[in-house]
């Protein structure tokens, strides 16, 4: 073989380990990111209470952040009894605001931004340590068609679901 083809396949050899151990070292990890064992511990998460003037929030919201919990798998939820670390929240604000407007009228809103905040509490419950006392607010956005309220009452499982995503981020890769 001559000394090209050698010195050529010990570049692309050299080249090749060096990008496995940068990419090896990137710091991506399976599992859980807070530490803890996967299924270790039970979450049980309390229905919210609502501060606000929009009926039916608390069921959606109590809905998707256990359904969260159970898909992200890093905690067990607790569904008989109590689990060892206990999340309660309060809803204290539903806001809408404009994002977009029509062509033809400047003064008709197609698109509404809906945000939703709570300020959510979890609790380790052998300790009492509070492991975040925090507002978390989701966020969605609606199309207005004919009729604003049936917009809004569609939009509200797509809000629970933004809101829960950021409560089981928290739970899940808090430094607590």
């Amino acid at each position: 073989m001559s000394a090209a083809f050698l010195s050529s396949r010990g570049c692309w050899l050299v080249l090749l380990s060096l990008t496995f151990f940068l990419v090896a070292g990137c710091g991506y990890k399976l599992g859980p990111t807070n530490g803890t064992v996967a299924g270790s511990k039970s979450v049980q998460i309390a229905p919210f209470s609502n501060q606000t003037l929009e009926p039916r929030l608390t069921d959606a919201v109590a809905s998707q952040v256990r359904k969260q919990v159970q898909r992200d798998g890093t905690f067990k939820l607790a569904t008989h009894g109590e689990g060892d670390i206990a999340v309660t929240g309060i809803i204290q604000r539903y806001d809408r605001g404009e994002v977009t407007f029509s062509r033809n009228d400047i003064l008709v809103v197609r698109d509404y931004r809906i945000s939703l905040t709570a300020r959510v509490t979890a609790r380790e419950r052998s300790t009492g340590k509070v492991l975040f006392d925090q507002p978390v607010t989701g966020h969605t956005l609606i199309r207005v068609n004919s009729d604003l309220v049936s917009s809004e009452r569609q939009a509200v499982p797509l809000l629970a679901e933004d809101l829960a995503r950021n409560v089981t981020a928290l739970l899940v890769d808090g430094k607590w």
